[in-house]
Parts: structure tokens; sequence; C-alpha cells
């Protein structure tokens, strides 16, 4: 069949984009493995925390230490890389992996149906079950509920100010006041100076604070939010599922050999047993 010259340039421009369309779409299998290729090349993986949450991610004598800490170093030595954390306000720190500065996040964050709408989250490391924490000594608060009419505190844009928010509204009367702060920090601060009478966060960390300070603070028994994990976070864009695919890898072999056992065991006082996978969150 002869071409005329509109159907060759037709045809030419259907063959150039058939050329776009493949090279596109081979960029697109290159690109998903581009956050764990560059890190690799690099040979560092950059993670964005918070140094306020103890006791994950805390400063100690001017260094970095915690959990997260000796886990990533096992992820590291896994992957071949160092590994950089950023320490930013816990605000701060999801908008920073959206807007890619950092490859994951190390929070670590409880895992909720909301976030992982979002967000892809790793295997748990940990239990983060919500309960309170008051000052040594408080004999008005004994049980969760007798935060009523009182003014107490959590952390800005965290699960555990979602969860007291909740659990609030089904006290007669609800918490006079429930401040929000930047960070945990602030709201223990506060506590121990009687500005407030209690804190809402997770098990694990306020666990480890009262073993810390023992004269200082105590822990209200039993928990009273849902059953909940943590684990660290990545993007859900294809260029992360590489990285998050060996990263799971790792906390699920960390797990059958005992080593998460163990620095659970070493920072909370106790092992805690968690799912290799959440497919879906409580809340």
């Amino acid at each position: 069949m002869q071409l005329t010259r509109r159907s060759a340039v037709t045809r030419l421009a259907g063959l150039a984009a058939l050329g776009v369309a493949a090279t596109m779409s081979f960029s697109g299998l290159a690109k998903a493995e581009d956050v764990l290729a560059k890190a690799k090349a690099k040979g560092e993986l950059t993670v964005g925390t918070e140094l306020q949450f103890a006791p994950f991610d805390f400063v100690e004598d001017g260094k970095q230490a915690g959990m997260n800490k000796e886990i990533f170093a096992e992820i590291g030595k896994e992957l071949g890389v160092k590994i950089t954390f950023l320490d930013l306000p816990w605000p701060s720190v999801l908008p920073g992996l959206e807007a890619g500065k950092f490859d994951m996040v190390a929070g670590p964050a409880t895992i909720t149906k909301a976030r992982m709408e979002r967000y892809r989250f790793s295997s748990p490391i940990a239990n983060a079950t919500v309960a309170i924490l008051k000052k040594k000594g408080d004999t008005s608060i004994t049980k969760p509920e007798d935060i009523a009419g009182k003014k107490v505190g959590s952390a800005k844009a965290t699960a555990q100010l979602a969860q007291l928010q909740e659990f609030a509204k089904t006290l007669n009367p609800p918490p006079s006041a429930i401040q929000e702060y930047v960070d945990f920090s602030q709201s223990y601060a506060d506590l121990g100076a009687g500005r407030i009478v209690a804190v809402a966060n997770s098990l694990p960390n306020i666990a480890f604070l009262a073993k810390t300070k023992p004269d200082v603070f105590e822990v209200v028994q039993p928990p009273f939010g849902k059953p909940v994990y943590f684990g660290y976070i990545g993007t859900k864009a294809e260029d992360a599922k590489s990285l998050m695919d060996a990263v799971d890898a790792i906390i699920i072999k960390m797990k059958h050999d005992g080593r998460l056992a163990a620095l659970q065991k070493k920072w909370f006082g106790t092992e805690m047993e968690t799912p290799d996978q959440v497919t879906e969150a409580s809340f």
C-alpha cells in the first residue's frame, strides 16, 4: 500500500509514540528498584525520625540511642549500606517522606487504617497499645477512666492522640483539656511539673520512661487503647517497593532468629509477639 505524506507522518508519529511508551515502560521497570538501588550505589540509606520517642529514638550523652538505631544497624548490615538518620519534629516526618527528603521513616508509627491507605508499613516491630502515664504516687488516677475531668496530654499528629481523643468521648465528664505537644518529651516535662496529670502514649514508651525514672512516673494499668502495632514507613510508590520488601524480609528474619526478641527485652523489659504483617488495622 502506498503511503501518502499525511499517513506516513501519522505512522511515523505512531511509531515514535510507541518508542516513547516503550522507553517510559522500561524506565518504569528500572525505577521500581530506584530507592534501594540508589541507596546501595551510594552506600547509604537515609532515614527520617524524631529523637524524642524513647525507647525507640532518643539522645543520650549527646548521641542517638534506642531500639531503632540497633534495628537499623542490622538492616544496614544486611543491605550493605550505612544508615543515616535525620532528626525532625514528628509532624514534619511523614510530609518529608512524601517530598522525597529521605528513603523511609524509622518513627516508628502506629499502624492505622488511615495510614495504611497512604503508606506502606514494614513488618511490625512492637506492640503499640496506648496507656496512661501519671506522676508517681498520684492516687487520684488508678485506672484510665480516672482522667475524666482532668487535664491530660499527648503529642500532635500521633495515633496516640487520636486514641486519647476517642477514649475521652466515652468519659463523663470528659477530660477538662487535652493538651497537644510537639513531641512527647514536652508532655513528660509538663507532667513532671504538674501542669497536666497524665500523658497518653504507647505502653512500650511509657513503660521505658517509668523504668528509667521510677521516682517520678508510673504506668496506669491496664492500657485503654485497641491492640495496635508499631512499624516503619515507606511510600507505596513502585520505586520504593524493593526497599520495603527487603526491610520486611530482614525484620521477619530477625523475628525468627531471636534478634528482635532480644532487642525488645533490652528496651521494653519484655518480649512482644507481633505478626509478620498487619493486613488490617484495628482502627
